[in-house]
């Protein structure tokens, strides 16, 4: 086959997410080809092996795809690659560590949306993010941040933890996000009642919040949960919910689930790997971009 459309996915942990290849192929690459255990001093050869083994019309059918775990070493990764292009010696690349972009960006985007149903924004709003300091609720909170949101990264190893978090990732993309600590009852009660979203980003399988503590919510609109395997993170909310009122709270906040957080994030992600394939210049696919592809499928 001449010229087939070649994706090498640069991944900084042992294995490659089966996820991400079952989606390139999907996607109709003709080949991908996993590296693991890819460290950030080898992105600037690897790249240039890549863009300089192939000639004009075959490096318009090459992309990259960073995976990983991280969302800083992923970020760190995408730009080192960039870097050692040599125009016209240039390909397309996708950074996507753990799925967490593109679930972060259909995150916000569908609270955008049941926020939008009320005549509100995200404008000021307070929102807390359980599980805040992994790669999803981090990437969440600087999308929510860029959109004027009053950001916490919520950890249940303390809110010292959470801060430096922030700071760290406040330093990298100029938003004001803030920790705060879930290390027990007392600690939650703290922000619950005055808080106006809460998303549950926590490990798997692990219950965050109860009925009985979002009783006491008395601010709440959204409460988002990207958890889908038993039990829910949030009780209450159920894994298909888009929108659905949570009668026991105050305001009837709306439930995101992490199935229709899901099913937003899966189009976002396929249609990140065409928009690679379909473009005559290389594209730098991150956050931003793909905050953008899930604000346009939930418009339509």
């Amino acid at each position: 086959m001449k010229n087939p459309y070649l994706l090498h996915i640069f991944n900084p942990t042992k294995n490659v997410s089966p996820f991400d290849v079952n989606m390139a192929y999907e996607t109709d690459y003709d080949g991908v080809i996993p590296y693991a255990n890819v460290t950030l001093e080898e992105i600037h050869g690897l790249t240039q092996d890549t863009i300089f083994s192939r000639g004009p019309s075959g490096l318009k059918r090459t992309c990259l795809f960073i995976g990983g775990r991280e969302f800083g070493l992923a970020m760190d990764m995408l730009n080192r690659a960039r870097a050692a292009m040599i125009p016209p010696f240039a390909v397309s690349v996708f950074a996507d560590p753990s799925g967490a972009i593109t679930t972060a960006a259909a995150l916000v985007a569908s609270m955008e949306i049941c926020l939008k149903k009320r005549g509100e924004t995200l404008q000021g709003k307070k929102i807390h993010i359980m599980g805040g300091t992994g790669p999803v609720g981090v990437c969440a909170g600087i999308l929510a941040g860029n959109c004027g949101a009053e950001v916490y990264l919520v950890s249940h190893r303390g809110e010292d933890i959470a801060q430096e978090v922030a700071d760290e990732y406040n330093a990298r993309y100029k938003v004001l996000m803030k920790g705060a600590g879930s290390g027990s009852t007392e600690d939650i009660m703290k922000f619950l009642p005055q808080t106006n979203i809460v998303i549950c980003a926590a490990k798997a399988g692990i219950r965050v919040l109860s009925a009985d503590q979002l009783e006491k919510a008395d601010e709440l609109l959204i409460a988002a949960d990207v958890n889908a395997v038993p039990p829910a993170g949030i009780e209450g909310v159920d894994a298909h919910d888009m929108g659905k009122p949570l009668a026991y709270t105050s305001k009837k906040a709306d439930a995101i689930g992490a199935l229709a957080i899901g099913n937003i994030k899966y189009k976002v992600h396929y249609r990140m790997f065409e928009m690679m394939k379909e473009s005559d210049e290389p594209l730098f696919l991150d956050h931003i971009q793909a905050f953008k592809v899930a604000r346009e499928f939930l418009a339509d």
